[in-house]
C-alpha cells in the first residue's frame, strides 16, 4: 500500500501521518510536549526532542500498519523560529519561538533606524518589524550571546531541522524565509544579502525552496533511525500555519483561512503583495501565492490553562460555555496572556477578566476566552479592510474545531461564513498532500472537500456587537495598568 508521511512540530506537540495517495488517511499518533519560559518574554524549546518524537512516531506508524510502502515525507513546524547550530550540526542553544517570545522588543526601533527606517523595511520585506521576525531574533542572540554566535554556522527552524537530519541539505523554504523579517525580499524571493550581514554577520544563510519541492532523500543513516526506505524524497516543508492552509485548500484571494491551535493564525492570500499596518505580509507556499497574515499570542493556550485550573473536561466545559450564551452573562476578556501579536504588536499586553462575580461560573469564563478570541479575529478583519483587504468567507482547521462552538461563535462575532473541511487534523495532513504532489498529481479538493458551512447568525452577530466595541475599549482603558504590571512581573 503506497503511502506519504505528514509530519508537523506543534508548539504543544507533534503529530505524525500515514495517508494514502487519494487523501485516506491511514493511521495517526502523536506525542505531548512543552515549551520552556525560562522568564518572562522569553519562550524556547529543546531542538532534540523534535527528532526524537520524529523518530518514535515514524516508527510507531509503521509498525502499526506493517504493509505500509512510505514513498513520500513531508514536514512542518511551528514557526518562525531559530535555532543555531554549530559545524558539526549540533545545537548551541534553545531553539527561540516565533512572535509569543518577545526578547527582541527593545531593539526593533533600534534595528529599524539602522536600516533606514520603517518605510524602507516595509518596502522590501511587506512588515515592519515585531517580536515575530526571526531575523531580528539571530540579531539578537549575535548581540547578546556572543560565545553562542562565534560558534553558529547554520540556522533551522523545526521542519528544515528535520529535513536536514533526514537528507542533509541544509534548506528553507521561501515563505518561512519570507518570516525572517527583515532578512528575506518579498519581491525578489530572495535574501537580503546587505541586511543578513549586517544582522547575522558570519551566518551561512539556507539554500531556498518552495514549501513542495523536494529538499532531497532519505539517507541511509536517516533510514537507519527511522525504518523509512532509503532514498524516497522528502519535501523542503513549511511553518505548520501554511501547512494547515494547504490542507484545506486555502489559497483563495477574498478568503481568510483560520488556524485553531495554540494561537489563532490567520492567512488571507492576496493577488499581490500587500503591506497592511500591524499585520505581516508574506509569501505562500507556491510561487505567485502572496499573503498577508496574523496571529494572536494565544488562543487554544487560554483554553488549556482555564481546562487546567478547573481540571475540567472538554465535553462538558463545552457544553457549560454553550449554555452560557452570548456575552458569557456579562464576563469580558482580554486573551493577551503572553502578550498579543496583531493587530496591536504589544509584548507587554496582558490578560484581562472584567465583570467577574461570585455567581459566575467555570461555563462563563471558557465561554469569555472563546469570544475574546472571536473578537481578536474580528479586530484584525477590521485593520484589513482598512487597508482594501476584503474578506468574504472564513475556512477553519485544528483542534479547536471540537463540537463547533468556537468557530460558530467565530462566524457569529464576524458575520461571515466559515467553511469546515471533511478533515481538520491540521498541518500534518497538509504536510502530506506536499509529499504526495512529489510522486502524483493531487487535488487538495479530492483530498479534502468541505464538510460544514457555518453561517452566521444575524440575531447573534447584532447582540455581540455591544461586546465587541467594550472589547476593544476594554484594552486601551487597561493598557496602562497591565504595562505596569508588566513591567513588575
Amino acid at each position: 500500500m503506497r503511502v506519504v508521511l505528514g509530519l508537523d512540530i506543534g508548539t504543544s506537540s507533534t503529530k505524525a501521518l500515514l495517508v494514502r495517495i487519494d487523501g485516506t488517511v491511514i493511521a495517526e499518533a502523536g506525542r505531548p510536549h512543552d515549551v520552556d519560559r525560562p522568564e518572562q518574554g522569553l519562550v524556547e524549546m529543546g531542538a532534540d526532542v523534535w527528532w526524537e518524537e520524529f523518530v518514535a512516531l515514524t516508527r510507531e506508524l509503521l509498525q502499526r500498519v506493517p504493509e505500509a510502502d512510505v514513498v513520500a515525507v513531508g514536514v512542518s513546524g511551528i514557526g518562525p523560529c531559530v535555532l543555531l547550530t554549530d559545524d558539526a550540526g549540533a545545537p548551541l542553544r534553545p531553539a527561540v519561538l516565533y512572535g509569543v517570545d518577545t526578547r527582541t522588543a527593545d531593539m526593533l526601533a533600534d534595528v529599524t533606524a539602522e536600516l533606514g527606517g520603517e518605510g524602507v523595511v516595509r518596502e522590501r520585506c511587506g512588515s515592519a518589524l515585531t517580536t515575530q521576525g526571526a531575523g531580528v531574533k539571530l540579531a539578537w542572540i549575535a548581540r547578546n550571546e556572543p560565545a553562542v554566535w562565534e560558534r553558529a554556522v547554520r540556522f533551522t527552524m523545526p521542519s528544515s531541522r528535520i529535513v536536514e537530519q533526514l537528507t542533509g541539505e541544509y534548506v528553507l523554504d521561501h515563505h518561512s524565509a519570507s518570516q525572517t523579517t527583515p532578512l528575506y525580499d518579498v519581491h525578489e524571493n530572495a535574501w537580503i544579502p546587505e541586511w543578513c550581514d549586517l544582522l547575522a554577520p558570519g551566518l551561512s544563510m539556507p539554500r531556498l525552496l518552495w514549501a513542495g519541492d523536494q529538499a532531497g532523500s532519505v539517507t541511509r543513516e536517516a533510514a537507519a533511525a527511522t525504518g523509512l526506505p532509503v532514498g524516497i524524497p522528502v519535501t523542503a516543508g513549511t511553518i505548520d500555519a501554511w501547512a494547515e492552509g494547504v490542507s484545506v485548500g486555502e489559497s483563495v484571494p477574498g478568503r481568510m483561512f483560520l488556524q485553531y491551535g495554540t494561537t489563532m493564525f490567520m492567512i488571507v492570500p492576496t493577488e499581490q503583495p500587500v503591506a497592511v499596518p500591524g499585520m505581516w505580509t508574506t509569501v505562500g507556499t507556491h510561487p505567485g501565492q502572496p499573503s498577508v497574515s496574523g496571529g494572536t499570542a494565544t488562543s487554544g493556550a487560554v483554553t488549556e490553562w482555564l481546562r487546567r485550573l478547573v481540571d475540567g473536561e472538554w465535553p462538558t466545559m463545552l457544553d457549560e460555555a454553550r449554555c452560557a450564551g452570548i456575552g458569557a452573562n456579562g464576563l469580558l476578556m482580554l486573551p493577551y496572556f503572553a502578550g498579543e501579536r496583531t493587530p496591536i504588536a504589544d509584548p507587554n499586553a496582558r490578560g484581562v477578566i472584567a465583570g467577574l462575580t461570585v455567581r459566575h461560573t467555570r461555563g462563563d469564563l471558557y465561554r469569555a476566552t472563546l469570544e475574546a478570541t472571536a473578537y481578536a479575529v474580528r479586530h484584525n478583519l477590521e485593520v484589513l479592510r482598512e487597508a482594501g483587504v476584503e474578506v468574504r468567507e472564513l475556512v477553519g482547521a485544528g483542534g479547536g474545531l471540537l463540537g463547533r462552538l468556537w468557530p460558530t461563535i467565530v462566524s457569529d462575532v464576524t458575520g461571515l461564513p466559515q467553511t469546515i473541511p471533511t478533515v481538520t487534523v491540521g498541518a500534518s495532513y497538509g504536510s502530506a498532500f506536499l509529499a504526495a504532489g512529489l510522486v502524483a498529481n493531487v487535488d487538495v479538493r479530492d483530498w479534502n472537500p468541505p464538510a460544514v458551512r457555518i453561517e452566521p447568525d444575524p440575531h447573534a452577530t447584532a447582540a455581540y456587537e455591544p461586546g465587541y466595541r467594550d472589547y476593544r475599549e476594554l484594552y486601551e482603558t487597561t493598557k496602562a495598568v497591565v504595562h505596569r504590571l508588566a513591567a513588575r512581573s
